[in-house]
């Protein structure tokens, strides 16, 4: 007799809405709002699958800590962490570590479902998770840090683990914060164990060309789109907002190859220059100063003018909720190359579209990290390791190949590169949703 639980899909009722969980306010859903909109406006493409929907709107687990710490003078302070798995249903969870003052549960809630999303895209053996502290860096000694990751560290580590969750770098951490990471899973586990974390230090298990691999995904995509939209990468005006890790990397790979780099935004201003601005220079100088302004050769112009410089390629490579619906129409770029997560909202989305901007979506842009990180992942586990011409070379095949297929669904369905990003990736968690079936 067949039971309810294994009818075909297609017999099946429809799933029932969920009412958005307790410990969010429906009124101010933050960032997670953003992310639900988009299944919402992917779902109609899911066919059958789209019985299995709310998988995607719920994490699978979310871990709440506290996280306390001696600082230097002597006191002790308290700070918020978070661990999110929003699903494992192809694999481990994957997703990186930020520290931040602005933090949410909401925040990291979002992330870690656009990091499900992103692994599936470009179809790497992971689900999607994400990790924050609500802490300001710059105020807090190396010393002070090194006992917040350690404390942080041992709090999560019921649920992480090298077949678990993989944390890496992401807002305000580095190789050395893995580094501290994966000593202490070590010293709490009783054996060296390399593969918890992605993004090391090369002499820790780390792989080559992990630096870079954010920003150069950026740059291999952003080309690809630029080829299809018919802009030629020789003399194309890049603008890049954020100058941390992605956005000097993707800065210095576009300008390597002949494009000109026209406005550089970071948290301290703005600068641009019509004749191109050396990023290479402008790292030094930033490194040297603290500051982007005043650099050599640029002008210093107001923040929000970031938005109305000409261009051919736009790059926000920040933090999310940038390009809103008030200044989405003041784009004058062809193409925006999303090397941060969740940078423009739905609306802006729309505009964007409707002026005929081809936008390279987050879950696809910069995905050059956690692909490198899968590298690194896979490195350790053989202690085998590849040069950095392979991972680049790698990197650069697994990018194009995700363009092509993201491109191709996106024309068959007259659709965005974002909404077929989705289509591609909920498609793919929910046929193992589906296949693996609900326990018990």
């Amino acid at each position: 007799m067949t039971t309810e639980s294994a009818k075909p899909a297609e017999q099946q009722p429809a799933p029932r809405p969920h009412t958005i969980p307790s410990y969010l306010d429906s009124a101010h859903l933050g960032p997670w709002g953003i992310y639900l909109e988009q299944v919402d406006r992917v779902t109609p493409y899911l066919g059958k699958l789209a019985y299995w929907v709310e998988t995607l709107k719920r994490p699978k687990r979310i871990l709440i800590v506290d996280v306390p710490i001696h600082l230097d003078d002597g006191s002790v302070a308290h700070f918020e962490g978070y661990r999110v798995q929003h699903n494992t249903s192809r694999g481990p969870a994957k997703g990186g570590v930020r520290f931040h003052q602005d933090v949410t549960l909401s925040e990291v809630m979002a992330l870690s479902a656009w990091m499900t999303v992103k692994n599936a895209a470009v179809n790497l053996p992971y689900g999607g998770g994400k990790g924050g502290i609500r802490i300001d860096p710059r105020q807090y000694s190396q010393g002070e840090l090194e006992r917040l990751t350690r404390r942080y560290t041992t709090e999560i580590g019921l649920i992480i683990g090298p077949e678990k969750d993989i944390p890496a770098p992401d807002v305000n951490t580095n190789p050395q914060v893995m580094a501290w990471m994966m000593d202490t899973y070590s010293m709490n586990t009783g054996k060296t164990s390399t593969g918890v974390v992605t993004g090391k230090p090369v002499a820790l298990g780390g792989s080559l060309g992990r630096s870079d691999a954010t920003g150069r995904g950026v740059f291999v995509t952003g080309e690809a789109a630029m080829r299809k939209v018919g802009v030629p990468l020789e003399g194309a005006r890049i603008a890049v907002q954020g100058f941390g890790n992605v956005g000097n990397a993707a800065a210095r790979i576009f300008h390597d190859n002949g494009a000109k780099i026209v406005a550089i935004q970071d948290v301290s201003g703005t600068v641009v220059s019509s004749a191109g601005i050396n990023p290479h220079a402008a790292l030094e100088h930033l490194r040297g100063t603290g500051s982007i302004l005043d650099l050599p050769g640029s002008e210093n112009i107001e923040r929000d003018a970031f938005w109305d410089v000409d261009c051919d390629v736009l790059i926000p490579a920040a933090l999310e909720n940038q390009i809103t619906a008030d200044n989405a129409g003041r784009i004058r770029a062809k193409v925006v190359v999303e090397g941060a997560n969740g940078p423009t909202t739905p609306a802006a989305d729309d505009i964007l579209h409707d002026k005929g901007v081809t936008v390279v979506p987050d879950v696809l842009a910069n995905a050059g990290g956690v692909t490198v990180s899968y590298f690194e992942w896979v490195q350790d586990f053989s202690s085998f390791f590849w040069t950095e011409d392979e991972i680049n070379a790698r990197l650069e095949r697994i990018m194009r190949e995700a363009f092509a297929s993201l491109w191709d669904v996106s024309q068959k369905h007259g659709v965005t590169l974002r909404t077929a990003a989705f289509i591609v990736a909920c498609t793919r968690v929910l046929e193992a949703r589906a296949l693996r079936g609900l326990y018990p």
